[in-house]
């Protein structure tokens, strides 16, 4: 009896790390997002914070709902709007909606990514790795990993404009 209790023992531990690691899996799937245009404003020395920016297109409905990257201590997704006459930018708490098959543009003055309390200065000409965090209709998470051009300008060469 004593070694059943033991082979029992050892299967549902063997069970409980089979689920923690089913779990874990479930939100490492690749997001199918298409990313195009991706890039990072550069920050100089001394500067907290920057953007970055890029085009976005799911074939099914999903959700932006966060991002991450080494180079920053907090990575938020972030919107820039006029209230009356001022441009605010905040934090979307429920995230971006990403409608299917619709490109949607992260881009300054306008949605964005925010990296702040930057490790260290983002130089052009550098890669920032960056996980964008997402969530489907049926609330399956999944990321996508991106190594995103540092630039000064978008692609192409067009004025950064203000803000993120």
């Amino acid at each position: 009896m004593r070694l059943s209790r033991s082979i029992l023992r050892t299967a549902v531990r063997s069970l409980a790390i089979a689920g923690l690691l089913a779990g874990a899996a479930a939100f490492a799937q690749v997001a199918p997002v298409e990313v195009s245009d991706a890039w990072v404003r550069r920050a100089v020395p001394g500067q907290s914070g920057t953007g970055a920016f890029m085009k976005l297109k799911a074939p099914a409905a999903m959700r932006l709902v966060g991002a991450s990257t080494p180079a920053a201590g907090v990575a938020e997704v972030h919107e820039m709007k006029m209230e009356g006459d001022t441009m605010k930018m905040r934090a979307l708490a429920q995230g971006l909606e990403l409608p299917a098959g619709q490109t949607v543009e992260l881009k300054p003055g306008g949605n964005h990514l925010m990296l702040m309390d930057l490790k260290q200065p983002v130089n052009v000409g550098a890669t920032v790795p960056v996980t964008l965090q997402f969530v489907d209709a049926k609330g399956v998470a999944s990321e996508l990993k991106l190594q995103v051009p540092v630039a000064g300008a978008p692609p192409g060469g067009a004025a950064a404009g203000a803000g993120g």
